[in-house]
C-alpha cells in the first residue's frame, strides 16, 4: 500500500531503543488527523466484508486504530495488556521479544467462538509480540482470525512473517 503522506510523516529514529535498531514512530502518524483518516480508510477496505466482530488491540500503540477501526466498522474492542493491566480474570501467554522476554494477557470472557478477530498493531518486525497475541487468541477458538499492523519491517532481515503459517491473512499499510 505505501501510502506517500504516511511515509513522508512517518518518523525514524536511529539506535533507539539501544544502538542499531531504527525505530519506526507511528506516533507522528497518530498526530496528524489526515493520517489518521487515510489509515482508518485503508483498514476499513481492507476489513469491510470479512465480518470482524472484535478488534484484538495489542498494548499500546495497537489500541489507538483497533478503536477508530472498530467504531466504522461496528465490533467492539479487546484490549491485549501486559500483565496486572486488567481487572478481571485473564487468559496469559508468554514470549520472546527482540529485547527480552514479556507475558500479555486478555480478560478470560473477551472472545467467543462466534467471533471474527482482527489482531492490530503498530509494527510487524520479529513477531514475536503478534505470534503470542495470535496464539493467545486461539485459545478462544474464534471463527476466524485475522493479523494487521500499520508497519512491517521487509528491508531489516527480521522475517516477521515466518513466525506465523503460511494460510495466515496478514496486511500492512506500510512496507519499509
Amino acid at each position: 500500500m505505501n501510502n506517500k503522506i504516511l511515509l513522508d510523516n512517518l518518523r525514524c529514529i536511529p539506535d533507539f531503543p539501544e544502538k542499531g535498531i531504527n525505530f519506526r514512530d507511528v506516533t507522528t502518524l497518530f498526530k496528524n488527523a489526515e493520517c489518521l483518516r487515510v489509515m482508518e480508510d485503508e483498514l476499513y477496505e481492507i476489513y469491510k466484508d470479512k465480518g470482524i466482530t472484535k478488534i484484538v488491540g495489542i498494548e499500546s500503540r495497537g489500541f489507538v486504530m483497533a478503536s477508530a477501526l472498530a467504531v466504522k466498522l461496528g465490533a467492539g474492542v479487546v484490549l491485549c495488556r501486559k500483565p496486572g493491566k486488567l481487572p478481571a480474570e485473564t487468559v496469559q501467554e508468554s514470549y520472546t521479544k527482540e529485547y527480552g522476554t514479556d507475558t500479555i494477557e486478555i480478560h478470560k470472557d473477551a472472545i467467543t467462538q462466534d467471533d471474527v478477530i482482527l489482531l492490530h498493531d503498530d509494527l510487524l518486525a520479529t513477531g514475536g509480540t503478534m505470534k503470542a497475541a495470535y496464539d493467545l487468541v486461539k485459545k478462544f477458538n474464534p471463527k476466524k482470525i485475522y493479523m494487521n499492523f500499520i508497519i512491517e519491517l521487509v528491508n531489516e532481515g527480521l522475517n516477521g512473517r515466518e513466525a506465523f503459517d503460511k494460510d495466515t491473512e496478514i496486511t500492512a499499510l506500510l512496507e519499509v
